[in-house]
Order: C-alpha cells, then sequence, then structure tokens
C-alpha cells in the first residue's frame, strides 16, 4: 500500500480542495431558485472528489485506492459537465468557467498518474 502518512500529502487531495472551494465560491452567485439543483449538485460533485480520494487512501489495499479515485474520476466528470452547463446557461461567466475547467482537467491527469502509479506498483 502507499508509503504516505495522510491523504493530506497528496497533491491531487490538495488540488480537488482547492476546486472545492472554488466551485462554493462560483456558486453563491448562482440564482437562488439553483440551491436545490444545479448548486447542489456542482457542490456535490466537488466535495466527493477529495472526499473519495481520502477515503480511498485510507483504505487497506491498493485495489481498494484505485477503485475510490475511479469514482472521483467520475465526479470530477460530472463537475465538468456541471460547469459547462453552467457556462451555457451564463450562470458563470467564461473567464471563471475557463478556470474551473482547467482545474479539473489538471486533477484528471493526477487521478490517473496516481492511479497508473498504482498499477505500476502492483504489478
Amino acid at each position: 500500500m502507499s508509503a504516505l502518512k495522510s491523504y493530506r500529502e497528496l497533491i491531487v487531495w490538495q488540488k480537488s480542495m482547492d476546486l472545492v472551494t472554488e466551485i462554493y465560491k462560483n456558486t453563491s452567485n448562482f440564482p437562488k431558485e439553483e440551491i436545490y439543483g444545479l448548486t447542489s449538485q456542482m457542490r456535490r460533485a466537488a466535495v466527493s472528489i477529495p472526499s473519495n480520494v481520502s477515503e480511498g487512501q485510507a483504505r487497506n489495499s491498493t485495489g481498494e485506492f484505485k477503485q475510490f479515485l475511479g469514482i472521483s474520476k467520475g465526479s470530477l466528470a460530472e463537475l465538468e459537465t456541471q460547469i459547462q452547463v453552467s457556462l451555457n446557461l451564463n450562470f458563470l461567466t467564461k473567464e471563471a468557467g475557463n478556470q474551473l475547467q482547467l482545474k479539473c482537467y489538471e486533477i484528471n491527469k493526477l487521478i490517473h498518474g496516481l492511479i497508473k502509479s498504482l498499477q505500476a506498483t502492483n504489478n
């Protein structure tokens, strides 16, 4: 399993926590009628990303860690779609949407790289 002492040492966890903060800040300006719709969905998807990274790292096996990283990737894809919907509806400025999409892209690369490194150590 991982030699890390804590999930907090993972760059992917740190960057996904930053993304959560940015999503909360950006969705605070969404229309009030979206509080139980898109706002809630985006926040839950964003929180799911670092939550699954941390839960997976705390598990007892590399296989479980990879499984939870896969769940994080799914939440990230969900969030990317919701960011695009928000752009289409003009709830986000182009600049804010682009910044969020860049953060998602970077986190996706980090998750992918971590999965590959876990597979390499498991072979």
